[in-house]
């Protein structure tokens, strides 16, 4: 099996910096051991100009019958095991020596040049010999939603015979102009696509490689269009797997989605703005105004309660002055995707130590809660049923009791702004309801009373002279008197 990756250059930004985007030498061939054979890496041409790194692979036949399932045909198909296209034709097998030989490159990890490594290079990928089950339509199907130019040219069965027609295999050359892929994408669409195409894996199939699949397919795998066969190709048709493998995409899209405050909505707060520059997401708004009034608090150890998919709780670990982050959300499945959007895998031990997820309901009390400078409820309480608002208000500000809690929540009365929003709508549709300025500040301070805190009131993005702005924020300060006056009574309510 054989694949090369080849890139351009000049004086100033030599293409031999590839050799250190991959990790391996460009004056050297170098050979790794691998279940199933012998990978070699080496540089056909290495020059400032173009650089070229091909990796071959030597499959081992008899190591692939012995290690793995391998694949011939009927299983009475004896010396199918034995004569088969696995030592010439890539597939899950090169991509596996791909990811092992390549692994820091397909993380996009490069301690020489990092600024390199997250810049789009000019890249060509070739492999002259691919499977193609479906044959170079899907192969662009693919591939040039990925923002690849396709040459995908298939190779007859017989060239002294052209009557026999087409193989179900192809050359391939992929081409992706400066400024549209890293190296690091590119390796992992490759790593993902080569077994799609060949539609087959050498080994079994377990749950673990719905976490490959979603690691290498991360930032391009939620948006393709070809999802559905990619998913279930590479996960050899097993619909449990698959099945799950697109649940978890699905919620990446959507956090992805809920990121930017859904498209429409999110942008329309922005529109009144005078400004040439990009316009700021209202998300990203309210966790900077979330961040500052952590930082004025001087909260080191923060809570957040239905961290949903972890965007904040990435925000706040950018900051070294928390030095405690911990996310608490219902859904295991939000909890996931917030697992793979930190990188908790991949993660060092010291940065590891500073954060922590875990499931809770906030409508219980939970001891975990306890012992934290902050608490931040972003866009929550709008999703609990109205009768189960006692409950979280004592499980948050009677028994966690943090010396700070911010609570962010939409201003209905902005709605009116938003031309997209049909009149009498909430934002969302899992939204029980949502308050004008006057409700949330009579809640706000019903609840600091009852609980012992004062309360103080911001607005988050632009401020209507009129209705006031689109997200409304408190913020709660504990107060030095005990509460246990009004945390009573909220307690026979809860229970």
């Amino acid at each position: 099996m054989f694949l090369t990756i080849s890139t351009t250059g000049s004086p100033e930004r030599p293409a031999t910096d590839l050799g250190f985007l991959l990790h391996k030498h460009p004056g050297k061939a170098q050979a790794f051991s691998t279940s199933y054979g012998r990978a070699h890496v080496f540089y056909p041409e290495a020059s400032d100009e173009r650089c070229t790194a091909a990796l071959l692979l030597e499959v081992d036949p008899l190591a692939l019958v012995r290690r793995g399932k391998g694949r011939g045909g009927a299983p009475d198909a004896a010396l199918g095991q034995y004569v088969n296209d696995r030592p010439y034709a890539a597939s899950s097998l090169l991509a596996v020596a791909l990811s092992t030989v390549f692994s820091s490159a397909l993380r996009g990890v490069c301690k020489a040049l990092p600024e390199r490594a997250e810049q789009p290079l000019p890249l060509r990928a070739e492999v002259p010999a691919l499977p193609a089950r479906g044959g170079p339509g899907l192969v662009r199907a693919l591939f040039e939603p990925l923002g690849w130019t396709v040459r995908a040219e298939p190779v007859p069965l017989d060239e002294r015979f052209p009557q026999w027609g087409d193989s179900r295999y192809v050359r391939l050359v992929l081409d992706a102009p400066d400024g549209t892929l890293t190296l690091s994408e590119a390796l992992r669409h490759l790593y993902v696509l080569l077994p799609v195409l060949d539609d087959a894996k050498h080994y079994w199939v377990s749950a673990d490689e719905v976490d490959k699949l979603l690691r290498a397919g991360e930032g391009w795998l939620a948006e393709h269009p070809e999802q559905k066969v990619i998913t279930s190709r590479y996960l050899s048709r097993r619909w449990s797997l698959t099945r799950e493998a697109m649940e978890r995409l699905e919620l990446v899209r959507l956090a992805d989605a809920d990121d930017s405050d859904v498209t429409e909505i999110d942008n329309a707060v922005n529109e009144d703005v005078d400004t040439e520059e990009q316009p700021v997401p209202l998300a990203v708004r309210r966790r900077e105004a979330i961040l500052a009034a952590l930082q004025a608090a001087g909260a080191a150890r923060v809570l957040d309660l239905g961290c949903g998919q972890g965007q904040l709780v990435q925000a706040l670990l950018k900051d070294v002055r928390f030095t405690k982050v911990v996310g608490v959300d219902v859904s295991m499945r939000a909890l996931t995707v917030a697992a793979r959007r930190l990188k908790l895998e991949r993660m060092g031990e010291r940065q590891a130590e500073r954060v922590e997820l875990f499931q809770g309901s906030l409508a219980y009390t939970d001891k975990r809660l306890k012992g934290y400078d902050a608490a931040v409820l972003s866009e929550v309480v709008e999703h609990v049923d109205v009768e189960r608002l006692p409950a979280l208000e004592y499980a948050v500000f009677g028994a966690a009791r943090p010396r700070t809690v911010l609570v962010t929540t939409p201003n209905v009365e902005y709605n009116v702004r938003w031309e997209s929003l049909p009149a009498g709508h909430v934002r969302h549709g899992d939204h029980r309801f949502e308050w004008t300025r006057a409700e949330f500040r009579r809640w706000a301070e019903s609840v600091a009373g009852q609980h012992g805190y004062e309360v103080a009131f911001a607005p988050v993005g632009p401020d209507d002279p009129e209705v006031g702005p689109p997200t409304q924020m408190a913020v709660f300060t504990r107060g030095e008197q005990p509460a246990g006056h009004g945390g009573d009574r909220v307690k026979e309510v809860a229970a």
